[in-house]
C-alpha cells in the first residue's frame, strides 16, 4: 500500500484542450468537460500535458487558458500545469505564472528532441523546482522525449529538492515504476509516484504507488473513480471490475493516428460536442475511425 501521507493521491486528468475547428480555445466547452470530471469525483487535473498538446500552444495562449481554467475551477479539483518546452525561459515563465495564479503544482516533462544527459536532467529539474512557488512533479515519458528519469535521478531530486513531491512515469513497463518506488520512499516516504498508462492503476498501487495521471480520465472518468475507491475501500473485486474495463477501453488509443486524435473523439461520442481538431502538423480523426471508437466504447 502506499503512504497515507502522499502530497497527492488518486485518479488525476491530463485533460484535452478543447478548441473549436478553427483551432480556438473554446472555453465554453472545455469548461463543461472540466465540470465532468469534477462531478465524477476526479482528484485533480493537468492542463497542457501531452493530450492537452503542450507542444502546439503558444505562451500566450496557455496563460490565458490557465487563467480561465483556474477560475473555472475554483478550488473543486487540484490544478496541474504542464511547463514544458524546449525554450528555458518559457518553462521559467510558465512555472512562475501557474504559482501567480494558484496552481497546486506543475509537471515538469523531461528535455526532449536532443536527450540530455543525467546531469543536464538534473540541472533542469533542479533549476525548475528552485524557481517555483509551487509543488513540482517530475513527468517521465521516454518513448516521446528520448531521456529517461533513472530512480537514481528520482530520489536524488526527491533528496535534494523538498519541492519536488511526485513524478508521473509514462515508462510501458510496471518494473521501472517499481523500481522508482522503491529508490525514492528511502529518501521521501510522501512522494507520489503515478503511472501514466491507464491499465497500470492497479499494479501501481501494488507496488507502493499512488495512482494514475492518464489520458482515459477524460473519456470516462466515473470508471477510474469507481476503481480508486474501491481499492481504498478494501472492495478489490469491484476495483478488478474496472479495471476490466479500462482494459477494454485501452484499444482506443490504437484506432486513431495520434493518441490525442482518438481521446477528444471518444469524449465527443460520450456526448460533449467538441471539435476533434488537433494542431497541425497532424492526422485529423476520420469517420471510420470514430466508428471503431464508437463501437469499443459501447461494448
Amino acid at each position: 500500500m502506499s503512504t497515507l501521507s502522499a502530497k497527492f493521491e488518486g485518479i488525476f486528468c491530463p485533460s484535452i484542450t478543447v478548441s473549436d475547428d478553427q483551432g480556438v480555445i473554446d472555453t465554453d466547452l472545455w469548461g463543461r468537460h472540466l465540470d465532468h470530471l469534477i462531478r465524477a469525483g476526479i482528484n485533480g487535473v493537468l492542463l497542457f500535458g501531452s493530450i492537452g498538446e503542450f507542444y502546439a500552444y503558444d505562451l500566450q495562449e496557455k496563460r490565458s487558458a490557465l487563467q480561465f481554467a483556474v477560475d473555472h475551477i475554483q478550488g473543486r479539483m487540484k490544478v496541474f500545469v504542464g511547463v514544458g518546452d524546449t525554450n528555458m525561459d518559457r518553462v521559467m515563465d510558465l512555472t512562475k505564472f501557474a504559482g501567480q495564479i494558484g496552481a497546486d503544482a506543475v509537471v515538469a516533462v523531461s528535455p526532449y528532441y536532443f536527450g540530455p544527459s543525467e546531469p543536464t536532467a538534473y540541472r533542469y529539474f533542479t533549476s525548475i523546482a528552485h524557481a517555483s512557488t509551487v509543488p513540482v512533479i517530475l513527468y517521465n515519458f521516454p518513448a516521446r522525449t528520448g531521456n529517461d528519469c533513472s530512480p537514481e535521478l528520482v530520489a536524488r531530486l526527491a533528496q535534494e529538492c523538498p519541492n519536488i513531491v511526485g513524478i508521473k512515469d509514462t515508462v510501458d513497463t510496471i518494473s521501472h515504476t517499481r523500481r522508482v518506488v522503491a529508490a525514492v520512499r528511502h529518501v521521501s516516504p510522501e512522494f507520489s509516484v503515478f503511472s501514466g498508462f491507464d491499465e497500470y492503476y492497479m499494479v501501481n498501487r501494488i507496488c507502493g504507488g499512488n495512482g494514475v495521471l492518464s489520458g482515459l480520465t477524460n473519456v470516462e472518468p466515473e470508471t477510474f473513480v469507481a476503481m480508486h475507491k474501491a481499492y481504498q475501500d478494501g472492495d478489490y473485486q469491484t476495483a478488478l471490475d474496472k479495471a476490466r474495463r479500462i482494459n477494454h477501453l485501452m484499444a482506443i488509443y490504437d484506432t486513431a493516428d495520434l493518441f490525442v486524435s482518438a481521446i477528444k473523439g471518444a469524449v465527443r461520442l460520450q456526448g460533449l460536442p467538441i471539435s476533434t481538431r488537433i494542431r497541425e502538423p497532424a492526422m485529423q480523426i476520420d469517420d471510420d475511425q470514430m466508428k471503431q471508437i464508437e463501437t469499443i466504447l459501447r461494448s
